[in-house]
């Protein structure tokens, strides 16, 4: 079979999967219908402070899961469920920076610099549009671009890497994602030392438990939506709670800020925005493509080198940069928002997580079975069908759709959420809580699981009172058992050769950058976050 073949296949299985209802005789698959839920749920997830796609993504999981089951045919609702929830919660994170001066993440404080005085001028519709463009344009061409690098990375890596040196990529991969997220390497070592130790708990590949300390329950290991969700989940909400009750935060009335004049947004602002545009989608696509380093600094770069474009053509009748200038939420929008496609170019095809959103997509693949990103997802075959090629084509036709979705309802829709920024943070984050417990139970069905998920929540704060990111914890949890397993065999197919990962020069060079990227980056000072505005 080839290509066309697998792509039609791919775009067959979302329109004529499962059919969940009909309209005038036509059938309308599950997968679209959960694209769509999806995608309206993270606008409005990531139109509420406190809130972000992640955390809508751990809680629907399990939930989706227990509804559809573990068959092939559950795999492209839930995974475009989860597609949808992330292109959502990209443009929706856009809405408390501008109207209400409020950067729900990191990377949306940059939006709030020239957000938030259009809203003050009265040109918060326009904002809102502007915001909505730049973001549907930087995350179409950051889709484009994975669509076409994820199949031929896998390709390459296929036939040229053997077991030795796939198993020094891994290593090179968790070192990277150590010495650049959180801000010192030796702390992004020591959060992937305890994601490693964390799973390697428990029945090995040998199956004989091993640091259990002879009891019943640690012999069977920690179920991975109890780390991730424990961690990521509980341990943010912890944190934020008692945030809340060390600064006493009281809610006041948000300042309204009437709209005045045209909202519109029309072809000349787009042939004048479009320079931007394309300068940071490039940027926020490049870094996306590298594991961990997420959108907080493209969004930072697309602006810096967006206010220096600014300076050479700014007009004398235009706001000044950072004082209301359409070109800033531009350059801060198409940067993070291209990020979200450009990193699952690493996921599909090498099978590593470089964020929280592709963390869960991974989980879904693994609960649910029949599909294990990687290289030999894309391997083309003559004779026999290529179910997980099939599955990858056709969670490529998701995005598309949901980037459709993006560009018709995406910028109505996330007009209309303002509202969700008037949910006071002591009502919303218990909430997160229960609702995150519950899931847990709902896939697991035993208690020792909610109390593994607490411990880990209890993890999960201390590391964010200590500034070490939880993120590569995760990541090193999730690709601790494929190294594992990597490793084995790599060391069974050189004879048992002690030095297997230093006798091959793809290897060994892989190796070498491993030890360099956590020498180099040690050197650098630690980098500091842009806090966010209360």
């Amino acid at each position: 079979m080839g290509t066309l073949d697998y792509i039609w296949m791919g775009i067959l299985a979302v329109f004529q999967g499962p059919e969940l209802f009909s309209v005038l005789g036509l059938p309308v698959s599950v997968t679209l219908v959960m694209i769509l839920a999806g995608f309206l749920t993270g606008i409005a997830v990531g139109a509420t402070p406190g809130l972000a796609g992640p955390i809508a993504m751990a809680i629907a999981l399990p939930i989706l899961i227990s509804i559809f089951g573990y068959t092939p045919d559950a795999l492209l609702p839930v995974m475009g469920f989860l597609i949808g929830v992330m292109k959502g919660a990209t443009i929706g994170g856009a809405v408390p920076a501008i109207l209400f001066n409020t950067p729900g993440t990191p990377d949306a404080y940059m939006t709030t610099l020239d957000g938030y005085p259009m809203t003050q001028r009265g040109k918060a519709g326009k904002a809102l549009r502007v915001a909505h463009f730049a973001s549907a344009s930087g995350d179409t061409f950051s889709d484009i671009v994975l669509i076409v690098c994820a199949p031929f990375l896998a390709l390459l890596v296929e036939a040229y890497l053997d077991l030795p040196e796939k198993t020094a990529l891994l290593v090179l991969s968790l070192s990277f994602i150590a010495a650049v997220i959180g801000g010192s390497p030796g702390k992004g070592l020591i959060s992937i030392g305890l994601g490693l130790l964390a799973v390697y708990i428990g029945t090995g590949e040998d199956f004989y438990p091993r640091l259990s300390l002879g009891t019943q329950e640690l012999s069977r290991g920690f179920p991975i939506s109890t780390a991730v969700l424990g961690v990521l989940i509980i341990g943010a909400v912890l944190k934020e709670l008692q945030d809340l009750w060390r600064q006493k935060r009281t809610i006041g009335d948000v300042p309204d800020y009437r709209e005045n004049g045209d909202q519109r947004l029309y072809w000349a602002d787009i042939r004048r925005l479009m320079p931007f545009v394309g300068r940071s989608a490039l940027i926020g696509t490049a870094i996306g493509a590298l594991p961990g380093i997420g959108s907080t600094l493209a969004a930072t770069l697309g602006y810096t080198v967006g206010r220096r474009r600014y300076a050479k053509v700014k007009r004398p009748d235009a706001p000044e940069w950072g004082e209301g200038a359409s070109e800033g939420i531009v350059a801060t929008e198409a940067a993070n928002s291209s990020v979200s496609g450009a990193n699952l170019i690493p996921v599909l095809s090498l099978g590593i997580p470089g964020n929280a959103a592709a963390v869960f997509l991974i989980l879904a693949a693994e609960s649910i079975g029949g599909f294990n990103p990687g290289p030999s997802v894309f391997r083309f075959t003559e004779d026999a069908v290529n179910p997980e090629l099939v599955v990858a084509f056709g969670l490529f036709t998701a995005m598309m759709i949901a980037n459709l979705m993006n560009w018709t309802i995406g910028g109505l829709f996330m007009r209309s959420m303002g509202v969700m920024i008037r949910i006071p943070k002591h009502i919303l984050l218990p909430s997160v809580l229960l609702l995150t417990l519950t899931a847990i139970y709902v896939q697991e069905t035993r208690m020792e699981a909610i109390w593994f998920a607490m411990g880990f929540g209890v993890l999960g704060y201390l590391m964010r009172m200590l500034g070490i990111s939880p993120l590569p914890f995760v990541i090193a949890f999730i690709l601790g058992g494929k190294l594992e397993e990597s490793a084995r065999q790599a060391f069974a197919a050189t004879g048992g050769d002690p030095w297997f990962l230093f006798t091959s020069p793809v290897a060994a060079l892989f190796m070498a950058a491993s030890v360099a990227v956590i020498v180099l980056t040690q050197r650098k000072p630690a980098q500091t976050h842009p806090r966010e505005r209360t």
